[in-house]
């Protein structure tokens, strides 16, 4: 497979602040991806990056101890070479971020704890190309399975109007419909049982309808200005408007089912899509469809001071995904779990320049 036009290879002399990383935890969450493709290999995305040309660096990072940021660099260096991704029609790419929330939650409907999470239902099925139906939106990756043949699932609305309710999906229960949307968005969660246990919970499937942002819904109707929204002021505005809270969260069609996933690591972040736990600060959510998890990026984004500092320049390991996640130079970046930092990952919607690690088996090649 041909690398992508959009790659413009580059010098490390050229990639802003890249010596002045620590690249030690970078390298620390790359281990992680090593690991893991021991049992399953991830899926080459269409920009060019093939699974298979990150082996020698997943073998070295397996079995060579690196225990500072030079060595750490110089790993990078050795195994890869930065190329500066170069979206249409901007030039540049787009990171926001997302967390961990944590939240109280009961093992059983009580009258303080009334909203479910859910798992999985069981006539949820996978759809592709060769299964879905005539006239399914392409875009649908699960559909409900019925006698008459599959079928757009349920969406938003009728799930929380009770279209699957007495089947015993109820993994928790929240108290809070905004929590529980927030969590649906964030794709994870720690939960603070009511036992004085802690459960996490992450993301197993969806109902296949396209994600609708409710910030952008919100400043298409005039309600918050589209630059000054942010997770903390959407909470805001639908805390100050309950009796509208049907009628913003039910534009998002999209519908979040969850497993258990216990991290053995509590500094860890959730298992997300790449079957790793996410790493704080170093971790991001790609288009899986365009770039293969496992990939080292590097982030420029310099009116980025939500992390503390002058700027974000940062190498992040491609470890998750998202619906919102859509195109070469768009990220998401992991904060880590808890309150401090959803504050910080509400208030990240930056300009970034993305150069993408490339392989040099691969660059090879390519020649």
């Amino acid at each position: 497979m041909p690398l992508s036009p959009l790659f413009r290879p580059l010098s490390y002399d050229a990639v802003p602040g890249w010596a002045d990383d620590d690249h030690l935890p970078a390298l620390d969450a790359f281990r992680r991806s090593a690991l893991r493709v021991l049992e399953k290999p991830y899926r080459s995305g269409a920009l060019g990056a093939s699974f298979d040309s990150f082996e020698a660096a997943y073998r070295d990072s397996r079995e060579t101890l690196f225990r500072d940021g030079a060595g750490a660099r110089a790993f990078f260096e050795r195994h890869f070479a930065p190329a500066l991704i170069v979206p249409e029609p901007s030039g540049h790419g787009f990171v926001t971020g997302f967390y961990e929330p944590v939240v109280q939650a009961s093992p059983v409907r009580t009258a303080r704890f009334t909203v479910p999470l859910l798992s999985r239902p069981d006539d949820l099925d996978d759809v592709d190309d060769g299964n879905r139906p005539p006239g399914m939106d392409p875009s649908f990756a699960f559909a409900r399975r019925t006698p008459a043949g599959l079928v757009e699932y349920f969406d938003r609305r009728a799930i929380e109007q009770g279209a699957l309710a007495g089947r015993g999906l109820e993994i928790a229960w929240l108290e809070s419909r905004v929590d529980a949307f927030f969590i649906h968005v964030q794709g994870a969660a720690r939960l603070a049982m009511t036992d004085g246990s802690t459960r996490r919970v992450t993301y197993a499937a969806k109902t296949g309808h396209p994600f609708t942002a409710v910030g952008r819904v919100l400043a298409d109707l005039g309600e918050i200005p589209l630059a000054e929204v942010t997770m903390q002021s959407i909470r805001a505005w639908l805390a100050r408007n309950p009796r509208r809270v049907d009628e913003i969260l039910w534009r998002n069609r999209s519908y979040i089912f969850f497993r258990d996933a216990a991290v053995a690591d509590t500094e860890l972040g959730p298992v997300a899509a790449a079957k790793v736990p996410l790493t704080e600060g170093r971790s991001i959510a790609v288009d899986r469809l365009l770039h293969t998890f496992g990939t080292p990026i590097f982030v420029d984004a310099p009116s980025l001071t939500a992390f503390g500092g002058q700027g974000f320049r940062r190498l992040m390991i491609a470890q998750d995904t998202g619906s919102a996640i859509v195109g070469p130079a768009r990220g998401d970046l992991f904060t880590g779990s808890g309150d401090a930092a959803g504050e910080i990952a509400g208030v990240v919607r930056h300009a970034a320049d993305f150069y993408v690690l490339l392989p040099r088996p691969l660059l090879e090649q390519q020649r």
